[in-house]
């Protein structure tokens, strides 16, 4: 009898696969990292041939952990870090270059050739994205005009392009010998190649960039009972189990806190910073600089929407203090340092390493710190790193207020950097609402949990996923703080001195 629900969840910085119970609650857990590959300045890419081998070896130990074998686990349930573009040979499995990480910045001459003809949101009534280095779709067109040989071999259908999510249920399915190539409407949504509306490839947008159909993926749902495949039976699982689950990460997050109504949000804190809102069956366009997006689609129920704002650097600026500059040994170290000072001195960071995300879309800003004096030290470096991301978050919670008219009473917060709680109160007094940590923090793996579970009626409905939130911690805003007025308006000033950075 099958008992749990495994989830791969493959981020920017690390691969960790989690097994579920029908109570949501995690049983088996193992992550390892992945290297991050720097070959010049504003270019971040991944090996992908080494994402699989640590995606092999965190299913073999979640599984030894929790001591299950294949007969266990009811579905596999796939989560990915978003836009980040691999291009593999179908019948070798051998990609034709790293992959290129959703925080690369290569793409913005390519970018701004397109802007050229129509502005910056030339592309935003069918894909709801402004024009940016952020998405696949330009980088799916560099890599077609700069690896030799590529562009014969896609149009030919030897050339397979996905986002992580297509790399590794093609890897899980088969390979070469049957992989199946697809995607999920919410993975697909965000390659700036997809209409919203008819949730398929765009056709005119394909021949502006010059992207073959023959190399996408099949766009499926997010929960899908037909399933696009097993595992294999000599693979890391084990045995044969039905591969029917898919969201990208943030997306999956909403799912995982359990954001079914329209108007329920969450922010979640990780390698970047990203707040969904849903919006419904309802495609609503910002006008503040918010991204429309496919929240979920499970099985043949009509799509469901959001907005979402994205911050680029977050998580990532603390890995940066340690990998970078050796202020911390670990990344948890961060909140003893911030607190060895009582404030941030005067400084503001603003982490725009691949430029400014939502709702700015600047991609000639570059990171600054401002107001530096003899007096600083670097606790208040920590401490000024960490209110960025509390800063930025406010900055998305605004711009979503505008948009969608709805003034947010609390938010719901998930990632690593929640069980930091210097930043969680500072987050609460910058925004002026109560932050909530729910039980169960990591819910991006939860969510790509449900969504394998539903398609196998290992739950039977979203009623029974919310069902299994629980609420472990709240922040409530200290009324006598600064933070969301003096604080904040230094902040911005902060911001404006990192545009035009970048010709």
């Amino acid at each position: 009898m099958t008992r749990f629900v495994a989830a791969i969840d493959q981020g920017t910085t690390s691969t960790r696969c989690m097994l579920f119970n029908h109570s949501g609650q995690p049983v088996g857990s193992h992550q390892l990292e992945h290297e991050q590959i720097f070959p010049q300045p504003g270019w971040v890419e991944h090996d992908p041939l080494e994402i699989w081998a640590r995606t092999q070896d965190v299913v073999k130990g979640a599984m030894e952990k929790a001591g299950v074998t294949a007969v266990d686990i009811a579905a596999v349930g796939i989560t990915n870090q978003r836009e980040t573009t691999v291009v593999w040979n179908k019948q070798t499995g051998q990609p034709y270059h790293n992959a290129i990480v959703w925080q690369d910045t290569r793409t913005k001459a390519i970018c701004g050739q397109l802007a050229a003809e129509g502005g910056q949101d030339r592309f935003r009534p069918q894909t709801g994205l402004p024009l940016a280095t952020y998405f696949s779709g330009p980088k799916i067109k560099w890599l077609l005009d700069n690896v030799d040989g590529l562009r014969e071999a896609a149009e030919r259908g030897d050339a397979l392009f996905g986002n992580i999510d297509s790399w590794l249920i093609w890897n899980l399915t088969g390979g070469p010998d049957g992989g199946r190539h697809v995607t999920d409407v919410t993975n697909a949504s965000r390659t700036m190649l997809m209409n919203l509306q008819t949730l398929d490839w765009d056709d005119d947008i394909l021949a502006t960039m010059g992207v073959p159909r023959a190399m996408l993926p099949r766009i499926v749902p997010s929960s899908d009972p037909a399933a696009w495949g097993v595992t294999r039976a000599d693979g890391s699982f084990g045995g044969e189990i039905s591969v029917c689950g898919d969201l990208g990460d943030q997306q999956a997050a909403t799912v995982g806190q359990a954001c079914f109504s329209p108007g329920e949000a969450k922010n979640t804190y990780g390698t970047g910073c990203f707040m969904i809102l849903n919006t419904g069956h309802e495609i609503v366009a910002s006008e503040h600089g918010l991204l429309t997006t496919v929240c979920y689609q499970f099985g043949g129920d009509a799509a469901v929407y959001a907005l979402e704002g994205s911050i680029a650097i977050t998580g990532a600026l603390v890995q940066w203090l340690r990998d970078n500059l050796g202020l911390i040994k670990q990344s948890a170290e961060v909140e003893a340092l911030a607190r060895t000072v009582v404030d941030n001195g005067g400084i503001y960071f603003v982490p725009a390493f691949s430029g400014l995300f939502a709702p700015y879309w600047r991609s000639d800003a570059r990171g600054a710190i401002v107001g530096l004096t003899r007096y600083i030290n670097k606790g208040h470096i920590a401490r000024a790193a960490l209110e960025a991301t509390a800063y930025q978050t406010r900055e998305v919670l605004d711009a979503m207020r505008q948009d969608s008219g709805v003034a947010l009473k609390a938010l719901k917060v998930d990632g690593g950097m929640v069980h930091n709680e210097m930043l969680m109160q500072f987050q609460a007094d910058v925004l002026g609402v109560p932050v909530i940590r729910p039980q169960v923090a990591e819910t991006t793996a939860l969510g790509a949990a449900y969504a394998a579970g539903l398609a196998v009626g290992f739950w039977q409905s979203t009623d029974e996923m919310r069902q299994n939130w629980g609420m472990d911690k709240t922040w409530q805003p200290d009324e006598t703080s600064n933070a969301k007025t003096e604080l904040y308006a230094q902040w911005k000033k902060a911001v404006t001195r990192t545009f035009d950075w970048i010709a």
